[in-house]
């Protein structure tokens, strides 16, 4: 069973509601105690946490009621998934940083323009510098974008005839393999054109690659899906 992605607004709220008791509680709870925190009849309750855990956010274990230790006693506990938990986190993440998000984006798109006529290398360097303090997946992404792009546009001023930007237009596919492709294409340019001296910037993407892999699989498809649109806006910006 493959795991969504992405919840409704009903199964969100439901969810949170468990993360934050299970979190009071240290351990997995009963959803009758859910049910009664939003409000709700207990089967509704049991009824969404079943769909949660079929989706893979949620799982379920048995535990003797409190106060019995006889058999027949053992009720239905659930508690968040590790996959659960780190998709509540990162869409937290693009909530909470949305207004900066949509600065950083025009910060980048103006950094991508500027590289037309300037030197990229310049801008280059001030969007590695950036990335450290980058903390959500959707800022961090963005960024990593930014300079991903920057860094072939750096390859191509310095290599007359090379120009990678055409292998990307045909490997585009509109999904989070765009994204992976962009990655691997920038880095293996830059490797085979640069002298030591260049190499370091590259080097210096190559140091967070691990990070833009892990934080793009932390992201919702909403936030997959905005990271696509921007690279469409990003390569628009360097043409």
């Amino acid at each position: 069973m493959t795991p969504a992605s992405t919840l409704t607004s009903r199964q969100q709220m439901f969810f949170d509601k468990l993360l934050e008791l299970c979190r009071e509680q240290n351990g997995p709870v009963h959803y009758s105690e859910v049910a009664e925190r939003l409000g709700v009849n207990r089967f509704s309750a049991y009824d969404m946490l079943k769909v949660l855990e079929e989706k893979g956010f949620v799982s379920s274990s048995y535990a003797l009621a409190a106060g019995h230790s006889g058999p027949g006693r053992s009720m239905v506990v659930f508690a968040p998934t590790s996959m659960g938990t780190a998709m509540s986190e990162g869409s937290a993440d693009d909530a909470r940083y949305g207004e900066e998000w949509h600065r950083l984006r025009g910060y980048v798109l103006g950094k991508l323009k500027q590289a037309r006529e300037a030197n990229p290398r310049e801008a280059l360097s001030e969007l590695l510098a950036r990335l450290p303090e980058a903390n959500a997946p959707l800022t961090f992404c963005t960024t990593m974008i930014g300079a991903l792009l920057l860094n072939m546009q750096r390859v191509r001023a310095r290599a007359g005839g090379l120009n990678p930007f055409p292998v990307l237009a045909t490997l585009r596919t509109h999904d989070v393999a765009e994204l992976e492709t962009l990655a691997g294409l920038s880095v293996g340019v830059a490797l085979s054109q640069d002298d030591e001296v260049n190499r370091t910037l590259t080097r210096r993407l190559i140091d967070h690659m691990h990070r833009y892999q892990a934080s793009l699989s932390r992201l919702t498809e909403d936030g997959r899906a905005t990271l696509i649109r921007f690279l469409e806006e990003a390569l628009d910006a360097l043409d």
